[in-house]
């Protein structure tokens, strides 16, 4: 410190020091005056000690005197009394084997005292005292005794296995009568086997009992009390049994752990075969209290088997077995209203059974909706343990199953439409859907029915779900929800879309076969002059009339108002220049004419702009306009693929002016379809060699022939 601390520092480590040293002076002062205390104090015990001693001496050697007088007047004693002891100690083990030899000759009349009090205890106990001596002397001196005795063992062991498999007797008696058993050398293993074998037989039984508990109906909520009170003793009597067993062989809970998992097990396979069919909640809840009160009991009994969790788990399956099948049901009833338009009843109307149809549809899916939300709730509000720990699981279950329901039936829509075939089907599969087993009325039903489903359904049931079955939580975030409205939405309005558009083709394909067949059976450059409208025009105007009333009994109507030739700028031209150009055919034969006609009416074409197929709606006009449009076409491309003499082309030109007039309250766009019935005439001209119109004069008489004639049963 000297060479490293300055003079401040020495002098607080010598403050310190002399503070310490001052410390250790007072604690060693204490020492000292504690020792000496403890020092005078045991001077003090060791003078007490000397005084204290001081006498004993002496009466330590009169202690000793008398002790060694007692020990010579004892050995007199032994000495007198030897030769007496010894006899009486011979006699006393000849009076024991005596007693020896006459329980061994009177064990066979104590066995059957015992055997007739039913002290089978005591004659346990008595012979297997004997046994020693049998085994020593069984074979020469006591061989009848040993016979006699072995006759009444026999005996006892037969009602002491008698007792084990009585029913009336108390455990605590069964488990004593094994004791014995044990004790006479039975072999209680092959007791414990039957035993085991009567409670799997038991338990059959039960379970043959369960597959027969009857359907709960709506009054009665529950089972029969003569048919509970009846199961609710089977299980107790089993439950007995099986406390029984185990008290008797304590080596047997695993055991009878197995054993007990079968009661729930058989219980579940017979409520799942319930399950297949149509089964009420209430039925189920009724099924799964049943359940529940039974292993209630049994845990008492067998706590180890760990009755509740299995229970828990097989509750788990069969409750997720009944929501899929509800949602499996709930599709059937729905496929089952939808295909009944596919089995017509004759004499029938076809558009009124296509309007039953939809609204039976309607009605299978909201109702049946309703009624599968209100038996899961009943399963949710239901107070039973078991189902109050899955209600969260419930509340996915039942969102998981409205997403998976709806996707299936959307998907056996398009199976019914045709759009869309189960994998491995062949093609006669797909050629038999698209045949005459498909109705073109079905498609627009499931078109309307997909609105419906968008628009009416899903809104109400998400609202049900909302109200109802909230919370849940047992899907992991990134899951995300398990019911997605308008994920459904999205792809009912997309299939709507397509069902609509499928309708139409079906349709249109349909006249499409009548026009080419119209087109390409004659000979149109040998046509003869034109005397009536053709008849073909009446098979068009059948189908299109089907159509009409098809699509009124199904689509709502629009809100718009129909188009009128005043409402198109490129209709008005159009039909403003038929005159003009009628009189200028009328005028000209030459080709020249001819050549400038058609030129001016390409001209015209290219200038006009007019939207002739817009997007589909679903209502009546939107839909009957497009197909009467498509049609039109058609026949625009067919007459484009021909080529006329001059009768032929006033054929096309009657036609279609017969058309013009009973189409115009048809469609809704009136204006397109004059403008599409021009094309038609224009294209005819095109394919003419000799395009000369007849007389607007003669168009009006002929048509208002065809009118008159026609008239009434239009």
């Amino acid at each position: 410190m000297v060479q490293k601390s300055n003079l401040e520092g020495l002098l607080q480590r010598h403050v310190e020091m002399a503070s310490e040293i001052k410390n250790l002076d007072t604690d060693l002062q204490m020492l000292v005056y504690e020792n000496y205390n403890k020092f005078v104090s045991a001077t003090d015990t060791i003078k007490r000690m000397k005084n204290n001693i001081v006498g004993m001496e002496t009466n330590m050697e009169q202690l000793l005197e008398k002790i060694m007088s007692v020990q010579s007047k004892s050995d007199g004693v032994n000495t007198s009394l030897f030769e007496k002891r010894e006899h009486i100690e011979k006699l006393h083990r000849t009076r024991n084997l005596l007693r020896k030899v006459q329980f061994i000759y009177d064990l066979p009349a104590r066995l059957a005292k015992c055997i007739k009090s039913e002290a089978y205890a005591d004659a346990v106990k008595y012979y297997t005292g004997a046994m020693p001596i049998f085994k020593a002397y069984g074979d020469s001196s006591f061989q009848d005794c040993k016979r006699a005795s072995e006759e009444a063992i026999a005996v006892i062991t037969m009602n002491l296995q008698g007792k084990v498999f009585s029913d009336s007797e108390s455990i605590q008696a069964r488990a004593e009568a094994v004791m014995l058993l044990k004790q006479l050398n039975f072999p209680v293993d092959n007791l414990k086997v039957q035993l085991f074998e009567n409670l799997e037989q038991f338990l059959v039984d039960l379970h043959l009992e369960s597959k027969e508990i009857p359907h709960t109906s709506a009054d009665q909520g529950n089972l029969p009390e003569s048919a509970s009170a009846a199961h609710e003793a089977s299980i107790r009597e089993f439950a007995e049994a099986v406390r029984a067993y185990r008290v008797i062989f304590h080596d047997s809970e695993q055991q009878l752990s197995r054993l007990s998992q079968n009661l729930p097990k058989m219980h579940f396979e017979a409520t799942q075969q319930h399950i297949k069919k149509q089964l009420a909640s209430s039925d189920l809840v009724a099924m799964l209290r049943i359940i529940w009160t039974d292993v209630l009991l049994m845990d008492e009994v067998l706590p180890e088997a760990g009755l509740c969790d299995f229970t828990m788990e097989a509750a788990h399956a069969a409750v997720k077995q009944y929501v899929t099948s509800r949602f499996s049901h709930l599709l059937l009833d729905i496929s089952g209203a939808v295909v009944k338009v596919n089995n017509q009843m004759e004499g029938i109307e076809e558009e009124n059974s296509l309007q039953a149809t939809l609204e039976a549809s309607k009605m299978a899916l909201v109702q049946g909706s309703m009624d599968v939300l209100q038996d899961f709730r009943l399963l949710l509000d239901e107070k039973l343990e078991l189902l109050s720990k899955l209600r969260d699981l419930v509340v996915d279950w039942v969102q998981e199953g409205f997403q998976d329901f709806f996707r299936k039936l959307n998907d056996h829509f398009l199976l019914l439409s045709g759009k869309k075939y189960p994998a491995g089907q062949d093609l006669s599969y797909r050629e038999g859907i698209q045949g005459d087993k498909l109705l073109p009325g079905l498609v627009l039903v499931l078109a309307q029915l997909s609105v419906f489903v968008e628009q009416n359904a899903i809104p109400r049931i998400t609202e049900e779900i909302a109200s109802s079955f909230s919370g849940g939580g047992s899907r992991s975030y990134e899951n995300g929800p398990a019911f997605v409205p308008a994920e459904i939405c999205r792809t009912f309005r997309a299939a709507g879309e397509k069902f609509l558009q499928h309708y139409i083709n079906m349709r249109t394909q349909k006249i499409s076969v009548v026009l080419n067949k119209r087109f390409t059976t004659p000979n149109w450059v040998k046509h003869k002059e034109p005397r009536e409208v053709h008849m073909f025009v009446d098979l068009l105007l059948q189908e299109l009339d089907s159509i009409v009333k098809e699509v009124k009994s199904i689509l709502p109507e629009g809100l718009n108002r129909k188009h009128r030739r005043t409402d198109s700028s490129g209709s008005t031209t159009s039909s403003r220049s038929n005159p003009l150009r009628d009189d200028r055919m009328v005028r000209s034969n030459t080709q020249k004419a001819r050549s400038q006609l058609l030129e001016s009416h390409l001209a015209k074409l290219f200038k006009q702009k007019m939207e002739i197929f817009t997007k589909v709606e679903h209502t009546q006009e939107s839909v009957i306009t497009t197909i009467v449009k498509l049609c039109l076409k058609s026949l625009q491309e067919f007459v484009r693929l021909q080529t006329f003499n001059r009768s032929g082309f006033q054929q096309i030109q009657l036609d279609i002016h017969f058309l013009k007039t009973t189409l115009k309250d048809t469609a809704d766009d009136e204006a397109a379809v004059d403008f599409l019935l021009d094309e038609v005439i224009v294209a005819a001209a095109e394919r003419c060699l000799d395009p000369i119109p007849l007389e607007p004069s003669i168009l009006d008489r002929l048509t208002q022939a065809k009118l008159a004639k026609t008239g009434p049963t239009s």
